[in-house]
């Protein structure tokens, strides 16, 4: 009689809809300072980790060679060695991003991959209600924004989640600083503003690629998706968090459907 919840999509409608609300993450998942030598801590979540290898590999290698690049994702690269990426990962090869690849290579291949998802990073149908976010101020803009989050699938959210703490960590290092020798560390020049910018159009689409006007936004969509995006990446590990209030109220309502599933997933936690 037991019941397997690897895959919440053997749940019924209801319960998945109410176990996704539990996926993303807690505080101590959110740190990527974790000390290597701890065992990880399992949140209620029964989803694994869900980014697509491409974005892990291309933040990484970016995080790790490309922070104090001026310009990145400003920058042109090599339309032949972008392809021959693309291609390698799109066979499912295990593609080793190191110093020796192009910063603005792969800069340029996490965007062109965002940009030619077949469905955007933020679904389509929600694009008209993230946008309306951007007339809003203060708390409720941020609320709002989080209500949305929860609304993405699993797979959306996690690596929305990885692509924002990235950018974050981009616009950390915008401007120039000092190392203790007193020698000037140069900045990349991205701030927020310049990554939403660069980057709001490929996870805010109103249309598919290639689509009649799918590049033709007008100046107010313009402004708004880059403010939305801005806030994402501004609030990303608030946004991001489940309150305890919240986690506590969708257990009530799923000890009345699933008590088997949620007793699983407490002894788990």
């Amino acid at each position: 009689g037991a019941m397997s919840v690897d895959s919440i999509t053997d749940l019924s409608d209801n319960a998945s809809k109410l176990l996704e609300a539990l996926q993303l993450s807690h505080p101590h998942e959110l740190d990527p300072r974790r000390s290597r030598g701890k065992k990880k801590p399992l949140s209620l979540n029964p989803i694994t980790w869900q980014v697509p290898r491409i974005v892990d590999r291309c933040c990484t290698h970016l995080e790790m060679h490309g922070l104090q690049t001026v310009g990145i994702f400003r920058v042109g690269s090599s339309k032949k060695r972008v392809q021959q990426l693309r291609e390698e990962f799109d066979r499912g090869l295990d593609v080793f991003l190191d110093e020796h690849q192009s910063v603005h290579d792969v800069a340029a291949l996490l965007k062109e991959f965002l940009r030619d998802m077949p469905d955007s990073l933020i679904p389509r149908e929600l694009y008209g209600a993230f946008l309306s976010t951007a007339s809003m101020e203060g708390p409720a803009q941020l609320d709002t924004l989080q209500l949305l989050l929860f609304l993405l699938p699993p797979c959306h959210s996690d690596t929305l989640l990885r692509l924002l703490r990235f950018l974050a960590e981009v616009a950390r290092h915008a401007e120039s600083s000092w190392d203790p020798e007193g020698h000037e560390i140069p900045g990349n020049k991205m701030t927020v503003s310049n990554l939403a910018t660069v980057f709001g159009p490929n996870i805010l689409q109103k249309e598919k690629p290639g689509e009649k006007d799918a590049s033709a936004l007008n100046f107010e969509d313009s402004a708004a998706i880059i403010l939305v995006l801005q806030r994402l990446i501004e609030h990303h590990h608030s946004l991001f968090m489940v309150s305890p209030e919240m986690q506590c109220d969708v257990l009530r309502r799923l000890f009345q459907t699933d008590p088997d599933v949620i007793e699983y997933l407490l002894r788990r936690k």
